[in-house]
């Protein structure tokens, strides 16, 4: 168990480093917008969705009304619906109460390294807590750092920080590069996304890229079967 745990943890140790610029960035951000110290921890820690509190701490400096800021946030999670269904076919030996403490820590990252790893060989709940859960505390203590040091860390996007989510995003999607099929795949994700970005308001890009996605991997798989 302790060294199922292990292997899961050096799985996923390098997530580490790339999310300590990032909570940072967003600690600042929230300071910047208002948000104490303690107001920014919590948020990491109970939210715990980067891509959601940048959404919201744009939206909360826009004056977006309460019902609106929920909708849009929760819009940006339901790509949580998707890896969690993903996710749960290879956790159903899990004994339930387990399995659903777990889920509150599978994150994208978290995500990729447990398909991988379910690629080869059967996951066990102290692998699946390893390759998560200490993301989440990293992402607490940088948040904290973050908003502490707040305006003194400057433009983020000037020293390239707004890069690093979509550098660790391009870093776990090459782990599951195969060949042409994936590159059309996430050619069709990515093209989808773009386009709803430009087009429809709001956040949906994110689900309309993932659900693109699934549409090309469900043809080309069917067009192999046949």
């Amino acid at each position: 168990m302790i060294r199922d745990f292990w292997r899961g943890f050096g799985e996923v140790w390098p997530m580490l480093l790339a999310y300590a610029p990032i909570a940072a960035l967003w600690g600042a951000v929230a300071a910047g917008q208002g948000f104490s110290p303690l107001e920014a921890v919590l948020v990491s820690g109970i939210v715990y969705s980067g891509a959601a509190q940048f959404v919201a701490v744009d939206l909360v400096k826009a004056g977006t009304p309460l019902s609106l800021l929920v909708f849009t946030i929760a819009t940006v999670g339901l790509r949580h619906v998707l890896m969690s269904a993903s996710i749960s076919r290879h956790v159903q030996h899990f004994p339930r109460l387990k399995a659903s403490i777990l889920m509150f820590w599978l994150t994208d990252e978290a995500w990729a390294i447990l398909e991988r790893r379910a690629l080869h060989e059967k996951l066990t709940p102290a692998y699946f807590l390893g390759a998560s859960m200490p993301l989440w505390p990293n992402w607490i203590l940088f948040t904290a750092i973050g908003a502490m040091i707040g305006n003194k860390l400057g433009d983020g996007a000037a020293i390239g920080l707004d890069f690093a989510f979509a550098a660790m995003f391009i870093a776990v999607l090459a782990g599951f590069w195969k060949g042409p099929r994936t590159g059309a795949i996430l050619a069709a994700s990515a093209f989808a996304a773009c386009m709803a970005k430009q087009f429809v308001p709001g956040a949906w890009f994110i689900l309309i890229g993932g659900v693109a996605g699934i549409a090309i991997a469900v043809a080309l798989h069917s067009e192999r079967e046949a």
